[in-house]
């Protein structure tokens, strides 16, 4: 039995290994289609939703039942999300250096410690505090500039980082909460409307500038790839373990872009960066022995 757990555990970490590694490439491939930020939203929404939606159509076992969650507080949340989700990602792209926004998307572990407070009334630990102290030291050296300044560029790519960072974090929570909810068909939805209003704001005329390969690439095989392994890992491994194995897109998500465009983050960006993963780390690891030992604790009598 302990053999059985232990293999399954491993088969876990390997999907959420191999899901992260799929999707490092996608802000290469954001920077390679030379697209602005709502035109690659279109193009990502539709391909990334046209694709869930086509899984979840050829899966569902209840159809008409999926459809009507679409309109409880839940499941127009998790819509709401990956709306924004899409939608911030693009632009904190388009608008800002690939490792700043991917340094502010590394705080999904806190914003969701603290909505599970929220939400759930899940304490929050002096060791997710120390986390959100460490992670805020690290954002502020990452966008800070000469002298005192801020560094303007790297302020706006935080920002739209810490809004992923955010949605994300919402979309975990509510999931855990409504174990019941179509993933596929909700984040589909989600990810089709965010299509829809980047198009309209792009126009049908400017859709095909730039490379669309790219997005072909990154909306149809590597967004849907690496979505499916995740969640998929989750089930065999505990959350935590994804959370940290994800760390690495913060590392090799830069790397691909400096190796496709040249695009070198800042010195005080790889230190910043290097401390908002480094207090992340450890959090997720400390955060998972803590849970592992209650866990193993006998019950009272």
């Amino acid at each position: 039995m302990a053999e059985t757990v232990t293999r399954g555990a491993g088969f876990g970490l390997g999907l959420a290994l191999l899901g992260t590694l799929v999707l490092t490439p996608d802000a290469m491939l954001m920077r390679l289609s030379g697209m602005d930020g709502f035109q690659m939203s279109a193009w990502r929404g539709f391909l990334m939703g046209g694709v869930m939606l086509l899984a979840w159509w050829l899966t569902s076992r209840d159809r008409l039942g999926d459809l009507r969650q679409i309109t409880t507080t839940a499941g127009l949340v998790i819509v709401i999300c990956q709306f924004f989700n899409s939608m911030l990602f693009c632009l904190g792209i388009a608008a800002a250096p690939a490792a700043i926004v991917l340094i502010g998307i590394a705080a999904v572990p806190v914003f969701s410690a603290l909505l599970s407070w929220g939400i759930s009334r899940e304490p929050t630990s002096a060791l997710t505090w120390g986390a959100i102290a460490a992670v805020i030291a690290g954002l502020l050296i990452a966008v800070s500039g000469k002298g005192a300044q801020l560094n303007a560029t790297a302020v706006i790519g935080v920002l739209f980082g810490l809004g992923v960072a955010f949605v994300l974090a919402l979309n975990f929570t509510i999931l855990r909460a409504h174990q019941r909810l179509p993933i596929l068909l909700l984040i589909g939805v989600g990810a089709v409307l965010a299509g829809i209003n980047g198009l309209i704001i792009t126009g049908p005329a400017n859709m095909v500038t730039g490379a669309p390969w790219a997005m072909v690439t990154t909306g149809a095989v590597v967004l849907p790839l690496s979505f499916y392994l995740l969640s998929l890992s989750a089930r065999y491994t505990h959350a935590a373990n994804v959370s940290l194995i994800m760390l690495m897109e913060t590392v090799l998500g830069p790397f691909w872009v400096w190796l496709a465009v040249g695009e070198v983050p800042t010195g005080r960006m790889i230190v910043g960066g290097a401390i908002v993963l480094m207090a992340l780390a450890i959090y997720l690891i400390l955060a998972r022995r803590r849970a592992f030992r209650a866990a193993s604790m006998p019950a009272p009598p």
